[in-house]
């Protein structure tokens, strides 16, 4: 059996509670929006800030990962709104969440715990989740300010996307975390171990909140107009397509060609092998904008995620 199975089982098993406490109604109503929020800002930014504030600045700084990894993104990101505006030329937010849903890995609520499992005690395990959530919260940045353009809810992009930015908590902490690693300051222990125990939290908390977002996701609530069964079928399978298998084949190819360390390539391609991450579906719920689409392809790529995930790890430890 491939070793990734178990932190596999253990990740969508907690994911799998939340959606069955949230279908049984156990707890209120609002509990997946309390604990979204408590991993948003507090318990990621303080694993995002322990991580790198201990860990080398030349280990973060790891340019082939962050230009091979970004290359990968910015080519299916690229794809997917090319093919979205050839079927629907005058619909520049529904572009940017299929090129959303096609680039945007769960590489903090799941990559994270899966890179603990999977390597324990590997602080490289972590930086390189680290580097991929970055990664990714500034393509979710650039969607963000494409969406309120199309939808005419801002005339300052540039400002926007920096607004978005650096009022991240994620890259607030992170940025922290890098300045201290930087400086080369070692923080006192009580400190580091608050933010130890506080960054802890994050995986539990958030994998069983994504099971309630799902299961909250499932129920609808989208105004858009229904698909055909064709229609949606086809998008499905070329988002989980693209998510799953081209992202972290390319990924793969980019990191060979620039000669990234071997261990961080499999970690890197594992990374963005792992599904839509199920914040893409709380923006298109928020901009009305393929909400209904984006529920089910997350949901389908979870499942899926369990034979493309131990393929990719076993093609990838072969090599």
């Amino acid at each position: 059996m491939s070793p990734i199975f178990t932190p596999l089982f253990v990740v969508f098993g907690m994911m799998l509670w939340g959606f069955i406490t949230d279908r049984i109604k156990v707890l209120p109503a609002q509990t997946a929006d309390v604990l979204n929020q408590y991993v948003y800002y507090i318990a990621f930014p303080a694993i995002m800030l322990i991580v790198l504030a201990e860990t080398e600045f030349k280990d973060i700084m790891q340019w082939r990962f962050i230009l091979g990894y970004s290359a990968a993104m910015g080519c299916v990101y690229l794809l997917s709104i090319f093919i979205s505006y050839r079927t629907h030329p005058k619909r520049g937010d529904m572009a940017a969440i299929r090129g959303l849903n096609t680039t945007f890995g769960n590489t903090s609520f799941i990559g994270i715990p899966l890179m603990m499992m999977l390597y324990p005690d590997q602080q490289n395990a972590l930086t390189a989740a680290a580097i991929a959530s970055l990664l990714s919260v500034i393509m979710f940045a650039i969607v963000l300010v494409s969406i309120a353009l199309h939808q005419g809810q801002t005339q300052r992009p540039t400002i926007t996307a920096l607004e978005a930015l650096f009022k991240n908590p994620i890259i607030i902490g992170s940025a922290i975390g890098a300045a201290i690693s930087a400086l080369n300051i070692t923080l006192p222990v009580a400190i580091s171990q608050i933010l130890t125990q506080i960054g802890m939290t994050s995986s539990p908390c958030a994998l069983f909140a994504i099971g309630m977002v799902l299961s909250g996701a499932m129920r609808g609530g989208s105004k858009e107009k229904p698909v055909s069964t064709k229609s949606a079928t086809i998008e499905l399978s070329l988002i989980n397509f693209a998510k799953l298998i081209m992202q972290p084949l390319l990924v793969y190819l980019f990191f060979v060609y620039l000669g990234v360390e071997p261990q961080m390539l499999v970690m890197g391609v594992l990374l963005a092998a792992l599904p839509t991450a199920a914040s893409v579906y709380l923006l298109a719920q928020r901009y009305d904008v393929q909400a209904g689409i984006s529920a089910i392809a997350i949901t389908l790529g979870v499942l899926l995620s369990f034979i493309t995930l131990p393929i990719i790890n076993h093609l990838l430890l072969m090599g």
